[in-house]
């Protein structure tokens, strides 16, 4: 299944919608890459906040009022 790109011309108010370029599919899966990437980044650091506070003993809250954040 080709993704499809929308493109509108805010002058005519013409809408086209076409398949992607090869160039643009090329980026497109890039791009999702990058992003799952660093969604998965984000989640390994909360799991090692979580430990941390875990070991400690304290909240996140707690943890924020100890540091003054």
């Amino acid at each position: 299944m080709a993704t499809k790109v929308s493109e509108h011309n805010s002058i005519t108010g013409e809408t086209i919608v076409r398949d992607m370029t090869a160039e643009e599919l090329a980026q497109h899966k890039i791009d999702s890459v990058e992003t799952e990437t660093q969604a998965a980044a984000l989640a390994a650091k909360a799991l090692q906040r979580q430990a941390l506070l875990d070991r400690l003993g304290i909240t996140a809250e707690e943890a924020a009022l100890l540091l003054g954040a």
